[in-house]
């Protein structure tokens, strides 16, 4: 399997997966402009096979319209009154057969109520995490929509998944997140690291996602709320002392809205 990274709007990756080398088909997650993905088509001689959405957000899912009006293509996603154009609804536990390659649904509420991610294990028992906005490098998505407690089982979900396991999330917004983390855990020396990393990439002109869940698990402060400096953290910034792992998320991510 190939899978290209299309970068596109202001921080958006859409990713554009070619199941089988030796063939053309190709399929692309939450296409939020047409253009961009028509150019990596022309590109890498690929022809559209289908569309697969992780949620309504528009920066998702206007481009579907248009590459419609070019291919008939299934769209496979969320049952959701806001992205009329799915053709195939999915929810969690939902095996997506396509082509030569099939992928695990899994319901990972939080940004937003109807998001899902798919995780696709390869031929060698690697396991590949397209996720949308639900986590991100050193970071996770703003909560629009439901619970802190919903959004954070949800992390959970991935968390769980194996250390090795590659995650394509859909922003660039990497450096950013690690200067949250570093006022969170100033201590880490994994993240000091990954942030000199990041910041080399970034200026070279790289991408730094995929990421790696062992990198999270290692430096990402939602996947942390259990360490003792990270809770500290978030009870100094809260003023009070806090009961669960949850309330340590949730004031985390209020923190992160307004940093």
């Amino acid at each position: 399997m190939v899978i290209y990274s299309v970068p596109a709007l202001q921080t958006n990756y859409f990713w554009l997966v070619q199941p089988r080398p030796e063939q053309s088909q190709a399929y692309i997650f939450d296409p939020g402009d047409a253009e961009p993905v028509m150019r990596a088509l022309k590109e890498h001689d690929l022809t559209l096979a289908g569309i697969i959405i992780t949620h309504h957000h528009w920066d998702h899912t206007d481009g579907i319209a248009p590459l419609l009006k070019r291919f008939s293509v299934p769209v496979y996603g969320p049952r959701s009154e806001r992205i009329p154009t799915v053709t195939h609804f999915l929810g969690d536990g939902d095996q997506l057969d396509l082509r030569h390659w099939s992928l695990e649904v899994m319901t990972t509420a939080g940004h937003t109520l109807d998001h899902l991610a798919y995780l696709y294990r390869d031929a060698r028992g690697k396991h590949h995490l397209f996720s949308g906005d639900t986590i991100f490098g050193a970071g996770c998505g703003r909560r629009f929509e439901g619970s802190p407690e919903a959004f954070y089982q949800s992390l959970q979900k991935l968390a769980a998944l194996p250390p090795g396991t590659l995650i394509y999330a859909s922003h660039e917004y990497t450096v950013d997140n690690i200067r949250f983390a570093l006022a969170v855990e100033p201590g880490n020396a994994a993240l000091q690291a990954r942030f000199v990393r990041t910041q080399q990439l970034r200026a070279e002109g790289h991408p730094t996602l995929p990421t790696r869940l062992e990198w999270e698990l290692a430096t990402n402060p939602f996947l942390r709320c259990r360490q003792p400096e990270v809770r500290r953290a978030a009870e100094k910034q809260a003023g009070r002392s806090l009961s669960s792992e949850v309330e340590v998320f949730d004031v985390l991510r209020t923190w992160k809205d307004d940093f």
